[in-house]
């Protein structure tokens, strides 16, 4: 009986492992379960925390950002203002152009897309060169111009296969005009897009389809014809493509400028000169210009598609230089029409007296030179009314000789030459007037001979056609009138419309009565202009020739009975005429070149008589305005 609490003994052993076993085994689960939860429960913390910051603490930022890549803003250009001429007529406005633009972000391959483009819509090689260089000059994000002046079927093939154009959409803009062609060129400039050096940190030049003024009135007044940039806010979808526009801001348009030009006188006097010539027209009050006239000239839209290599070549290789405006740019000795300078000079340095008189036998001989007067066999005895009126050389060669050099040219400065003045043509030359240390600068004497010459107006003078011109203007009324182009900006009038807005010479009345009398006498008193006198209904013409050599006649060729005629074209004489009218009561000053015209009498005299009548009939012989001259006696 002793076997059975030995067998209970070990069945109830195993029974206690079994219990500690399946313990021991929760235990550890426990513990799992624990260390899991406790995972899990710092998971879903971090989780809570996170989403709490995303949503709560930072759900406007990222809001923000979701709405900026649904929502793109882009500046815009404003409207360019546009120049009007003196009665209100547009010279220089604005066109609706679609056009198709690029931008090189939205699009994985922009060399691929334009190649696409190219078959909906043909580009040349040009074109491609130019897109390309915008590309790398721009940032991405700038919209690059691919075509402009799209049609209704161009628009069209465009938005038909827009999946095939990635960043390629199609926008509209202006584009600018020029209705007067090339009659205004020269003066109105043109426009064409920025280079590099211009855009800066502007962010308004980097605009597709931008245009600055690179000359005339479109460059002086560039910023104020420019305006501001406007913006407007787009929905965009995944790739870029404009789905609406959701806001638009309007940038402020660039003010309209108004110049002094009567741009019918304009044509109307382009249509009576020659190629080579130029004519200046100003209000002798107040400096205003009515007509800047020379041929030939350009056509300034051609600019805003951009200037092929050919018509370029065809231009830079002209000799006639169309890109020139010969009126601010061209140079020439004045010839006689300067002789009232030398009068002026002469008088208020009191070497000479009006009715001081000099015999003329037909030259001057200094030392071992001898100084010609155009009439072989002299004038006889010259004052200086009628050596003006008849304009006998001998008679200024003496007065140059008296007076000097330098004293000449201080007073041509105080007529408007040889310095700036500042008109608002970007580039306009001042000339030359030389003096003794000028050419002593350039380590070469000045000698007496030299100033003899310069007393007809020959010799190293590069004077402009519109300084002759205002020479004119203020021997006509003794002011200081600047000569300018514009009238009103935004409709507000510019300073130097009155008379009195611009000071004395400080000549004497007296010197000043004495060349306008010797001017009138060279058109109505039996002068070098007589032939040239205007009709009686628009008062006297006052005037002075002019006839400057561009090559040299030899003593020699003197003496053989020189002819001009018989030369070729390119070796004859500038014609040369200044002019003011009426005589009385001066409202026009002008000046007249005719290159290679020969002489000032036949050529340009009776050119600027065509053109004072013209004048007169369009603007009128009345208008308001002081009487600053006397008639002759």
């Amino acid at each position: 009986m002793s076997w059975r609490p030995r067998a209970s003994a070990g069945l109830l052993g195993g029974e206690r492992s079994v219990r500690k076993e399946e313990e021991r085994r929760r235990g550890s689960f426990t513990r799992r379960a624990a260390v899991l939860g406790a995972v899990q429960l710092g998971a879903f913390g971090f989780l809570g925390s996170r989403l709490y910051r995303l949503q709560i603490e930072e759900g406007t930022r990222y809001a923000t950002l979701a709405e900026e890549n649904r929502v793109s803003a882009r500046l815009f250009a404003p409207p360019r203002g546009r120049i009007l001429d003196r009665s209100g007529k547009v010279v220089a406005g604005n066109r609706l152009n679609w056009r198709a633009l690029l931008v090189a972000e939205q699009t994985a391959d922009a060399r691929a897309t334009i190649e696409t483009f190219s078959k909906i819509v043909p580009l040349g090689d040009h074109e491609k060169t130019r897109i390309e260089r915008d590309i790398r000059r721009n940032r991405r994000f700038v919209p690059v111009v691919l075509r402009e002046f799209l049609t209704w079927e161009e628009m069209a093939a465009i938005e038909v296969n827009a999946p095939d154009l990635p960043g390629i959409s199609v926008d509209m803009g202006t584009t600018r005009i020029y209705p007067e062609t090339e009659h205004l060129a020269h003066v109105v400039g043109y426009v064409a897009a920025p280079a590099e050096s211009d855009v800066g940190d502007d962010p308004l030049l980097q605009l597709p389809g931008i245009r600055v003024g690179r000359a005339g009135v479109e460059r002086h007044h560039d910023r104020i014809l420019r305006g501001r940039a406007g913006a407007v806010e787009v929905e965009v979808n995944a790739v870029g493509r404009v789905i609406r526009e959701l806001d638009r801001r309007e940038g402020i348009p660039g003010q309209d400028v108004q110049i002094s030009v009567d741009s019918e006188l304009q044509k109307a006097i382009r249509g009576k000169i020659q190629e080579g010539t130029t004519a200046v027209l100003l209000d002798a009050r107040n400096g205003e210009v009515l007509a800047m006239a020379t041929k030939p000239s350009f056509d300034p839209n051609i600019f805003n598609s951009g200037v092929s290599a050919a018509q370029w070549r065809q231009w830079t290789a002209s000799r006639q230089t169309p890109l020139i405006n010969r009126a601010t740019n061209g140079l020439y000795a004045p010839g006689s029409t300067f002789k009232m300078m030398v009068g002026l000079a002469a008088l208020e340095a009191r070497v000479a007296r009006p009715g001081d008189v000099v015999h003329c036998p037909g030259h001057l001989d200094f030392g071992n030179n001898r100084f010609h007067c155009h009439n072989r066999n002299g004038h006889g005895g010259m004052n200086m009314r009628t050596a003006i009126m008849a304009s006998c050389d001998v008679y200024f060669y003496e007065m140059a000789k008296r007076v000097g050099m330098d004293r000449i040219a201080a007073m041509a400065n105080r007529f408007g030459m040889g310095v700036d003045l500042e008109i608002e043509i970007p580039g306009t030359r001042r000339g030359l007037m030389p003096t003794r240390g000028w050419r002593q600068a350039q380590g070469k004497p000045w000698s007496i001979g030299d100033t003899i010459v310069h007393g007809i107006g020959q010799g190293f003078y590069q004077l402009t056609p519109l300084s002759l011109a205002v020479m004119t203007a203020r021997l006509a009324t003794g002011r200081a009138v600047q000569p300018h182009l514009t009238r009103s900006i935004g409709g507000r009038p510019v300073r130097g419309s009155r008379p009195e807005d611009w000071p004395s010479l400080g000549i004497a009345d007296a010197d000043l009565r004495l060349m306008r009398d010797a001017m009138w006498a060279v058109v109505n008193g039996g002068g070098t202009a007589g032939a040239s006198r205007l009709p009686s209904q628009y008062g006297q013409m006052a005037g002075k020739t002019g006839t400057t050599q561009v090559r040299r006649v030899t003593r020699e060729q003197r003496e053989r009975g020189f002819n001009v005629s018989q030369v070729p074209r390119e070796w004859r004489p500038h014609a040369l005429f200044v002019a003011y009218a009426p005589h009385d009561n001066p409202l026009y000053a002008l000046s007249v070149i005719v290159e290679h015209g020969t002489s000032g009498s036949g050529a340009a005299a009776p050119l600027a008589r065509d053109i004072l009548v013209e004048t007169f009939q369009r603007l009128g012989p009345q208008r308001p305005g002081q009487r600053v001259a006397e008639a002759p006696r």
